[in-house]
């Protein structure tokens, strides 16, 4: 069974057993975490609950700013906090 769900601004379609890295969330690293059932298969309503396994910082993404004749150049970096959870269980409510 599979299920669509919403976090941090984005939709992820989930099944028991996945993987998968979302937005930062606030739990502790073994926690456990419900989400928003958009749709489950079926048109049924469900539950969906994971299980945080890893809070951690994504690859550096380089930001680069230039105005051509102006002297202008601004070099800045980011690195977005991520949350890497796992599916533990898709019920069907």
């Amino acid at each position: 069974m599979f299920a669509v769900i919403r976090t941090g601004g984005k939709q992820y379609k989930v099944a028991k057993g996945d993987k998968i890295r979302v937005e930062k969330l606030e739990a502790k690293e073994g926690a456990s975490v419900d989400f928003d059932v958009l749709y489950a298969e079926g048109g049924k309503k469900a539950k969906v609950t994971a299980k945080v396994i890893e809070q951690f910082r994504d690859k550096k993404v380089m930001i680069f700013k230039k105005k051509r004749r102006q002297n202008y150049r601004r070099k800045i970096g980011h690195r977005q906090p991520l949350t890497f959870i796992e599916i533990t269980d898709v019920k069907a409510a």
